[in-house]
């Protein structure tokens, strides 16, 4: 049997064909070189291949070298390999012709069936593409119908949070608890930060699974505790609850450590046992085999341009205070706090993503690229793959419209309806010029004004444009937007 070549985000069974099958598994510090990762993200990868290499023991070689070339010489094995998630990772194993590349793995469409739903299609919709993969998979259908009777409980899923909590009534997710493998890591960290290389980010207790033994507890527990309560506040956002409800799996899947359809198989049993409402097992799996999937085979579908799609025409630079995570330099509140999340923790959940920081750099904009490369390094969830379609496509609508059909840009109202921010903040939300204007009320206006032209065939953003013409302060706002620059607002 050959030897398995398991990436660092190949390290769950599911990768190999037998228990016993041998495995080559590589630590090349020249990835940490190139790019500044978050350290806490650095600390996460290393610790999971490190664990996966002491669980494997024997039927493992652990190889820690500068490059994956230095290492690959070392080994005279013909190696075998699932195909990775990113086009320098297949481009490296197209030098080495003694390699073979098999399908991919850890996801729940195959690139021959998406191929086969996208090909020939104006747009490619997600809900098509779920509904097409919830029917070829039977997940959470009932025959040839949807269980329950509704594809899309959306609608049931966007509530703000509660009146009065300061966090939603469920426990937080399990810890894992560090151990001797992780405080190598951190002294190799610290050795190398040393010597040169580059994080981003506080250094802090390791957060997330490192092992399958550790995502299958955490997996377990948000099947009891919290999956019953996600679905109707997955939307919203407090400021001493950045766990929510959410599952804080998407490293775990992301990693390997985790199969998206044992996940999927967890969620839907609970619902099926009475045990959690249709409408947040129907929000939670949309994310595993609907959105997860969809930004994994468009990365590949739309090819090597399409991470340098810019629709919008963005080209300004990341400013240095959102570059190195100063949330101390912030005072809009909202932005202060998702920014201090990423500091200090390397994740915040898909609102505070999208509403918060995605938002700002539309409104601002940043170049897609640049907002796509921060998000890559800075989360410990963040992958090539997962961040150009979550990036380039929906959150800065650089690819003009395949993603979603407008851009996702909104003013404070938003915020303050979805959020516990806006009361204690020194900004006010539905104030767009002078020394209290909301940052995002008057950038949303600005960007309006700046994208008029590109947005003009865009049916969806008819009404929205047309406001410009009611405001007769556009001028001043466009212009206190354009002094504020790029200065931490």
């Amino acid at each position: 049997m050959r030897r398995r070549w398991l990436f660092a985000d190949q390290l769950g069974p599911h990768f190999l064909d037998d228990g016993r099958q041998p495995v080559l598994l590589v630590e090349a510090r020249s990835v940490f070189r190139r790019r500044a990762f978050h350290r806490q993200k650095a600390h996460l990868v290393l610790s999971a291949l490190r664990h996966r290499a002491a669980e494997l023991a024997g039927q493992a070689a652990f190889v820690q070298a500068e490059t994956y070339g230095a290492a690959l010489r070392g080994t005279a094995d013909r190696l075998d390999v699932c195909h990775p998630t990113s086009r320098p990772a297949r481009e490296l194993l197209r030098r080495h012709p003694a390699i073979d590349v098999l399908p991919p793995r850890g996801f729940t469409t195959r690139p021959e069936e998406f191929v086969a739903w996208a090909d020939g299609r104006r747009t490619l919709r997600l809900e098509d593409f779920y509904r097409d993969a919830r029917t070829r998979l039977g997940v959470l259908m009932d025959g040839d119908a949807p269980a329950g009777g509704r594809w899309n409980y959306d609608t049931d899923n966007r509530l703000p949070p509660p009146r009065g909590h300061r966090t939603l009534p469920v426990p937080p997710p399990p810890l894992p608890t560090e151990d001797d493998i992780d405080a190598q890591v951190r002294r190799d960290l610290d050795a190398w930060q040393a010597d040169g290389v580059r994080f981003v980010g506080r250094d802090g207790p390791r957060l997330f699974p490192a092992t399958r033994a550790e995502a299958l507890a955490r997996l377990e527990h948000f099947i009891a505790h919290r999956l019953p309560q996600f679905g109707p506040y997955e939307d919203a956002m407090l400021a001493e609850d950045p766990w929510m409800a959410h599952s804080t799996l998407s490293s775990s899947l992301n990693l390997g450590l985790l199969d998206p359809m044992e996940v999927v198989a967890a969620a839907e049993d609970a619902y099926r046992r009475g045990l959690a409402p249709a409408a947040g097992v129907e929000g939670f799996i949309r994310q595993i085999i609907g959105w997860r999937d969809y930004v994994w085979h468009l990365y590949w579908y739309r090819g090597e341009d399409y991470p340098r799609s810019n629709a919008l025409r963005a080209t300004r630079p990341l400013p240095a205070w959102f570059a190195r995570l100063d949330a101390d330099a912030v005072q809009a509140r909202c932005l202060a706090d998702v920014l201090a999340g990423v500091r200090d923790r390397a994740w915040v959940h898909h609102i505070p993503r999208l509403m918060v920081l995605g938002n700002y750099a539309l409104q601002r904009g940043w170049r897609p690229a640049a907002v796509a490369d921060w998000f890559h390094r800075c989360f410990v969830d963040g992958y090539a793959w997962v961040m150009t379609a979550n990036v380039i496509g929906m959150s800065q609508y650089a690819d003009g419209g395949t993603m979603s059909t407008k851009p996702y840009a909104a003013g404070g109202a938003y915020l303050d309806r979805m959020s516990d921010y806006c009361h204690d903040c020194r900004y006010r939300p539905r104030q767009r010029l002078g020394p209290d204007a909301c940052p995002y009320t008057a950038g949303y206006w600005a960007l309006l004004h700046r994208t008029s032209e590109l947005l003009a065939g865009n049916h969806r953003m008819a009404q929205p444009l047309r406001g410009l013409d009611r405001l007769a302060d556009l001028d001043a706002v466009v212009a206190q937007e354009r002094d504020r620059g790029s200065r931490a607002p």
